[in-house]
C-alpha cells in the first residue's frame, strides 16, 4: 500500500509546515538523505502540549504530543522531497521529552511518534532510537523530536 493510501485509510492529513522559531530551515535534503529540525507539538500555529511529563501531562498526553510533532516532521520532510513515496527508511527517531527527574517513561511517550511511522510506512518506518529527558524545551514544549530518513533515488 503507498504511504499516500496509508495516510488517507488513517483519516490523517498532514498539517501545514510549521514555521521555523529562529535561524534555521524545517528540514534539509541532501545526497539521499533527508534530516527534520526538532519538531515541536504545533498545530494551527499554537503550541498544543506544554509542561513537564510527570507533573503537567500523562504518558497518554505526552505519547499524544509525541504524534504530534511526528506529524509536523512529517510534513516538514515532504516539503523537502517532494513525495512520501521517497523514503526508503525511516532510520532514526531522536525525542526529548520535558521531565520531572523522577519521571522515567520517555520511551512510552516517544512510542506516540514510533508507533506512528510503522504504521505509515509499514517495515520501512521501523528505526533506531532516542528517548531523553529534558529538564525544558523551546517555548515550554512536552516534546520535541527531529527524523533522519534515507531516501530512494
Amino acid at each position: 500500500m503507498s504511504v499516500t493510501a496509508r495516510l488517507k485509510e488513517l483519516g490523517i492529513e498532514l498539517p501545514a509546515v510549521p514555521a521555523p522559531l529562529a535561524a534555521y530551515v524545517p528540514a534539509v535534503c541532501i545526497g539521499g538523505w533527508a534530516y527534520t529540525s526538532g519538531q515541536l507539538p504545533m498545530v494551527a500555529g499554537k503550541l498544543e502540549y506544554t509542561g513537564h511529563l510527570g507533573r503537567d501531562l500523562t504518558v497518554e498526553q505526552g505519547y499524544d504530543a509525541a504524534r504530534t510533532c511526528c506529524l509536523n516532521a512529517l510534513a516538514a520532510l515532504q516539503s523537502v522531497v517532494g513525495d512520501l513515496e521517497r523514503v526508503e527508511r525511516v532510520v532514526k527517531l531522536n525525542a526529548w521529552v520535558s521531565s520531572v527527574d523522577e519521571f522515567t517513561d520517555q520511551p512510552k511517550v516517544a512510542n506516540g511518534a514510533s508507533e506512528l511511522l510503522v504504521q505509515i510506512f509499514g517495515d520501512a518506518g521501523k528505526h533506531a532510537r532516542a528517548a531523553v529527558a529534558a529538564n525544558s524545551l523551546p517555548l515550554g514544549a512536552a516534546v520535541e523530536l527531529e527524523l533522519v530518513v534515507k531516501l530512494r533515488d
